[in-house]
């Protein structure tokens, strides 16, 4: 941002002041600042320079272009489409770059495509951008749109670990384009938001891009995906938590908010395999059990009578 000032003629010492970041803290290789400051010096730079893009385009994107853009997207009926509308439009005002929704598989991804050499701010631009769009997909949706990883055109940055804060997943560098990626199911979600809300988020969009949303509309559906597909890596909250990026006890808590629990989605994901395992092959007992993923044989039989009253033999008709 820095950067931009000076490409400008102009001095960011008080937007600098705004965020109480010391020219000593600018200088320090390791030198960290919080969300609350990275949202003030944003917002100073972006008013000051009249530039959202803050420098990263040949030209400007004045006030109010990254509002005016999740505005004509905002009648889109689902996530998906809101989010091909900001790219296309996106492309109208920054030619610089490209920005796409592609899908392969079960995995969505924003792809960003530099146009340009930008030097020293093609991170600014991949980071500000991809962030910018992801915060702004899960407000549309009211939910946490959790990312599966992330990749950028460069070679890993001396704060590479601050990567883990921004993106949620692995980080690659030096790949072919910048991208995030992420279940290609939350693209079907639909468009929560409505122009009162939108009038709302614009008095204050910036925490958008800094912070992340914590509630996660897809997250019962995704617990029952990697119990079903991974049992044997899924065998606690520790190790599921681990696979979707967060914490046992934020896990509990987001299944919490929404209406479900660790321990009934895995009892639901297992008799259904287990009991279409024992209808469909003859698998021995024991193999069903560690396919459903249970430790061993007898903590299968207890929970099969539990749900049935009967062993699995005898369930089987054996």
């Amino acid at each position: 941002m820095v950067l931009a000032y000076q490409a400008r003629g102009m001095d960011a010492s008080g937007a600098l002041q705004q965020a109480q970041i010391t020219p000593a803290q600018l200088k320090k290789p390791g030198g960290r600042i919080t969300a609350a400051q990275m949202e003030v010096i944003s917002g100073a730079a972006m008013r000051e320079l009249d530039d959202e893009g803050l420098g990263c385009f040949v030209r400007p994107l004045p006030w109010g272009s990254y509002g005016m853009l999740a505005r004509a997207s905002l009648s889109s009926p689902t996530l998906g489409l809101a989010l091909k509308r900001w790219c296309r439009h996106h492309g109208l005002l920054a030619p610089d770059v490209t920005l796409a929704v592609e899908v392969e598989g079960e995995v969505a991804s924003i792809a960003l495509h530099l146009h340009r050499d930008l030097g020293p701010m093609a991170e600014l631009c991949a980071v500000s951008l991809l962030r910018n769009i992801h915060g702004l997909a899960s407000w549309y949706v009211d939910s946490r749109v959790a990312l599966l990883g992330a990749q950028f055109p460069y070679a890993a940055p001396r704060h590479a670990e601050a990567y883990a804060v921004l993106f949620d997943g692995p980080t690659q560098f030096d790949a072919g384009h910048a991208a995030i990626h992420f279940d290609a199911r939350y693209l079907g979600l639909p468009v929560r938001r409505d122009e009162a809300a939108m009038n709302q988020l614009l008095q204050r969009a910036l925490p958008l891009t800094v912070r992340s949303f914590r509630r996660d509309r897809l997250l019962v559906q995704r617990v029952r995906q990697i119990l079903a597909s991974r049992p044997q890596d899924a065998h606690n909250a520790n190790a599921l938590a681990a696979l979707l990026n967060t914490s046992p006890r934020t896990l509990h808590r987001q299944l919490k908010d929404e209406g479900a629990s660790l321990q009934s989605l895995k009892d639901e994901v297992r008799r259904r395999l287990a009991t279409d395992l024992l209808l469909r092959t003859k698998r021995p007992i024991k193999q069903v059990a560690e396919a459903a993923g249970f430790q061993n044989e007898k903590s299968f039989i207890r929970a099969f009578k539990g749900w049935t009253g009967q062993s699995p033999g005898e369930w089987r008709g054996e």
